[in-house]
């Protein structure tokens, strides 16, 4: 896609005290702006777009559900430059009651790999004591673990960092962000 996804490690900031939607900050390992998302307010839908500048004039990524209002909604990923599906992901509505999974998908639907919270227990712990135990989420893909997703501890500004262990052709560091927001956007709600 671009060499603003090149590297292994990224940092997605969640804007404190926004009225309308939320707002996205993507951080590179060198502390570089270099995305902007933006979840737009009042959808029956959700909608992210993903822009390479803080005026959001130029969208690169956009999520949307496929369902209005769908605990187990799925998302699909399109590359705004060439209009093609780079892929989707799928929350596992009532298993996430008690711990957090998102089945992550191919451009054609075909199940690649999945996202899933670390461990019962704290998924539990988390669910009483909410912030106090921030949320970590492995990644795997084609059954090989490339990566995690860690949300910081912090009740009033929320950040997700990203490590990506392993390339795979199917799960981009484009797609890895893409899904990193989601996840951020969605999971926020429940808090």
């Amino acid at each position: 896609m671009s060499t603003i996804f090149e590297g292994t490690s990224f940092l997605i900031k969640k804007k404190f005290l926004k009225l309308l939607g939320s707002d996205f900050r993507v951080e590179n390992a060198q502390g570089k702006d270099i995305l902007f998302a933006h979840l737009k307010a009042f959808k029956w839908k959700e909608d992210i777009t993903l822009y390479t500048d803080e005026t959001k004039t130029e969208g690169i990524i956009n999520i949307k559900a496929r369902t209005i209002l769908d605990f187990s909604s799925a998302y699909d990923f399109v590359d705004l430059k060439t209009n093609q599906k780079i892929g989707a992901a799928k929350r596992k509505g009532f298993k996430s009651i008690l711990q957090d999974e998102w089945l992550i998908m191919d451009a054609n639907d075909k199940e690649i790999g999945k996202v899933q919270e670390d461990s019962f227990l704290l998924a539990m712990v988390r669910r009483i004591l909410t912030a106090l135990v921030p949320q970590k989420f492995e990644i795997t893909v084609n059954g090989k673990n490339v990566g995690q997703y860690k949300n910081n501890f912090n009740p009033f500004l929320s950040k997700v960092a990203i490590t990506l262990k392993e390339p795979d052709e199917n799960f981009s560091a484009s797609f890895a962000i893409a899904l990193g927001i989601l996840i951020c956007a969605i999971e926020g709600k429940q808090g």
